[in-house]
């Protein structure tokens, strides 16, 4: 067994960010403020033309801020998608909200732009609350218009964002668009993030680019970044004491991580271009096994590739599911996971309101996550296609697809 540890997606740090660090080390902004962070923002605005951008410690008080500036309230209705981490609909239920989620589609494994259309029309006319009596205690008013609209680009792969826009359009609900796995990710030229009236990024550990735990908050609206900036640092008034008229939150990132952002954010073209060619590895390497299905990127769509997907078809590689390829090669210290679990399965969320079929059931049966990091070498990555192909017992010439 080998002893090197490889991870799903670690940090990979490019050079400057240490000098950016001891910079704020040397002026002594060890605080929420601070050159590192306007810096860290306005390379944000630059890189994807957003307008206005807002550092936080987290993407999910950016999608907590995001609802807020929305207007959710409680009892109010938000449209999720199912196939996401949880932190894409547990902001909803922290402001008293209803998630309505809604199925992926096959092509880009994102919302379903027909079960989205249903799930609206479910809430307006008021029929969602016969088909999940469930939600009956919690609201009074039944028929209703969604909030928001919270689509999701998953492990990097962009959202059918046309359709979700002219949907959200012709009803006149606001986008709240997660792109926490999409940052440098595209859409017919555009980068994800910015088609809602607010995006979300997230800078996590594991993401493509870090500053150790971290999110931002996008928008054109200029009148949406500064109020969420006024309740990031806890809504406190232009007054010289501490004067506070309504509830705050200390959502701002440390202008120390904010050096690990600057760093990171000049070498995202670069990590972008590693992961898209550890995706490539992959697909030369396992695309022809039968029982092996990747994720192709449709006409318009460019994905960071932030994770290499796949989907394991046990009745296609002898019994052999995405569970025995993880714990084989976790024996070899390389670390593997599967796919989000949707929400509208998980216990958190017993009774939540669901439209669609059981597609995100079924990429959740069969998706395994592969490592992809950018900092893995050569060796890696063959290291983990030898333990993959040992796994399915597949030999070279075998098994190979029609």
């Amino acid at each position: 067994m080998n002893t090197k540890k490889i991870w799903l997606s670690s940090p990979h740090m490019g050079g400057n960010e240490e000098k950016y660090i001891n910079e704020a080390f040397e002026l002594n902004w060890i605080a929420p403020v601070g050159g590192n962070l306007n810096q860290f923002e306005e390379a944000l605005v630059k890189y994807t033309a957003c307008g206005h951008a807002l550092a936080l410690n987290s993407g999910t008080a950016a999608l907590h801020l995001g609802l807020i500036l929305l207007d959710v309230q409680p009892g109010d209705y938000v449209i999720c998608q199912s196939m996401t981490f949880c932190a894409s609909a547990n902001p909803v239920k922290y402001l008293g909200g209803i998630p309505v989620f809604v199925d992926s589609e096959t092509d880009t494994w994102n919302m379903c732009p027909e079960a989205l259309e249903r799930a609206i029309q479910a809430c307006m006319d008021g029929s969602i609350a016969e088909k999940f009596p469930e939600i009956k205690g919690q609201i009074q008013i039944f028929a209703k218009k969604p909030k928001a609209i919270v689509p999701v680009h998953l492990y990097g792969m962009p959202a059918k964002m046309k359709e979700i826009m002219d949907i959200a359009k012709k009803y006149d609900i606001p986008v709240l668009e997660d792109a926490a796995e999409a940052v440098g990710s595209e859409y017919h030229g555009q980068k994800c993030g910015t088609f809602g009236e607010i995006g979300v990024f997230s800078f996590n550990g594991n993401k493509i680019i870090t500053t150790s735990g971290g999110g931002a908050l996008l928008s054109q609206n200029k009148s949406h970044i500064d109020r969420a900036k006024f309740l990031a640092t806890q809504a406190k008034e232009n007054t010289l004491h501490y004067e506070h008229k309504e509830i705050g939150f200390n959502y701002r990132l440390s202008n120390v991580l904010a050096g690990i952002g600057r760093g990171q954010m000049e070498v995202l073209p670069e990590r972008i271009q590693q992961r898209r060619k550890i995706h490539n590895f992959y697909w030369e390497a396992l695309g022809g096994i039968e029982g092996i299905t990747f994720l192709k990127e449709p006409e318009g769509h460019f994905s960071n590739r932030w994770l290499t997907c796949v989907l394991v078809d046990p009745e296609k590689t002898g019994g052999v599911g995405w569970n025995d390829i993880i714990q084989h090669l976790a024996e070899d210290q390389i670390e593997a996971r599967p796919l989000w679990k949707p929400m509208h399965v998980q216990e958190s969320f017993a009774g939540a309101p669901y439209y669609g079929g059981d597609i995100a059931e079924k990429l959740f049966d069969q998706g395994l996550c592969l490592p992809s990091g950018s900092n893995m070498t050569g060796e890696d990555l063959e290291r983990v296609v030898m333990r993959l192909k040992d796994c399915l017992e597949v030999k070279e010439g075998l098994r190979k697809a029609v």
